[in-house]
C-alpha cells in the first residue's frame, strides 16, 4: 500500500515553489475545438510568469497562436508507488509571445542542455502570466487558487531584479566554495556551482547541464534579504557537514 500525503498547511507558498522548481510539465492547447496535451519544460520569469521556449513548427504552437488560452500543469516528486500521492499545480491564462532577450536567457539558464538550439530560428519565448490554478497538495488536498495568490509583489520583484546582476557575480566570483556547499546538502556533490539565476523565492544553481532549485525560508524583498539568506544557508551546510563528519563511524 502506498503512503498517503498530508494535506499541506500552506497551500499558496508550495504551490509557488513548485512553480519556481518545475523543469518539465504538460501544455494543453486547443485546435480547431480539440484539445491537445504536449510535453513542455517551463521556467519562471521574475514575476511568477511561465516561460515556455517552443518551435514555431510545433503543434501547440500553431494551436496558440489562434487560441493563446491554454492550461500548464507541473508536478513534484511523488511518494512511494502512487504517483497521485505526487504534489502537482494546474495554471490557467494566456500564452503570448515574449521578445526581452535577457528572458530568454533566463530560460536557458535553466535549461543549459537546450543552449544549443534555443538560437534556431523557429524557437520563440513564450510568456503564460497565471490567472487561476488548482494546486494539490497530496491526498484530499485540493486548493483552487486565484490570481491574486499566483501574483508576486512587483516591488520586491524589481529590486532583487535590479540587483541580480551584482548577486551572481559576487556570490560566482567570490564564494564558490559557499555555492558547492550549499548544493552537497541537496545531494550534489560534484564541484562548479555556478548561480546562474536568482528572485524572490530562491536561486538556481547550475553545474555542466545539472540545475538545482534553492528555496529561500520565505520571499525576499532586497538584495540585503537575499545575503541574509545565504549566510543562512550556507551556515546550515556547514553544520550539517560537521554532523555528518561527527556521526561518522571512526576506525579503532
Amino acid at each position: 500500500m502506498s503512503a498517503m500525503v498530508e494535506p499541506t498547511a500552506t497551500p499558496i507558498p508550495d504551490a509557488r515553489a513548485l512553480l519556481r522548481t518545475a523543469r518539465a510539465g504538460t501544455l494543453a492547447t486547443s485546435g480547431d475545438g480539440q484539445p491537445f496535451a504536449s510535453l513542455v519544460t517551463p521556467a519562471t520569469a521574475p514575476d511568477g510568469a511561465m516561460l515556455l521556449l517552443l518551435s514555431g513548427l510545433s503543434e501547440h504552437t500553431r494551436h496558440l497562436r489562434h487560441e493563446p488560452r491554454c492550461a500548464v500543469m507541473v508536478a513534484g516528486p511523488q511518494i512511494g508507488p502512487n504517483p497521485q500521492t505526487a504534489p502537482r499545480l494546474t495554471i490557467t491564462g494566456l500564452a503570448t509571445p515574449e521578445a526581452d532577450p535577457a528572458l530568454k536567457a533566463r530560460w536557458v539558464a535553466l535549461h543549459p542542455y537546450a543552449a544549443f538550439y534555443a538560437g534556431f530560428g523557429d524557437f520563440q519565448l513564450w510568456r503564460i502570466a497565471p490567472k487561476a490554478g488548482l494546486y494539490i497538495g497530496g491526498f484530499a488536498s485540493a486548493t483552487r487558487l486565484r490570481q491574486a495568490d499566483l501574483a508576486w509583489d512587483l516591488v520586491a520583484v524589481q529590486a532583487v531584479s535590479a540587483a541580480e546582476p551584482s548577486i551572481l557575480s559576487h556570490c560566482n566570483n567570490d564564494h564558490a566554495d559557499a555555492l558547492d556547499l550549499i548544493a552537497s546538502v541537496h545531494g550534489a556533490n560534484q564541484p562548479g556551482w555556478r548561480m546562474v539565476a536568482c528572485d524572490v523565492d530562491g536561486c538556481d544553481l547550475a553545474c555542466d547541464e545539472a540545475v538545482l532549485r534553492v528555496s529561500w525560508s520565505a520571499p525576499v524583498a532586497d538584495a540585503g534579504s537575499i545575503r541574509t539568506e545565504l549566510i543562512h544557508l550556507a551556515n546550515t551546510a556547514r553544520n550539517w557537514h560537521k554532523t555528518a563528519l561527527d556521526d561518522a563511524p571512526r576506525l579503532a
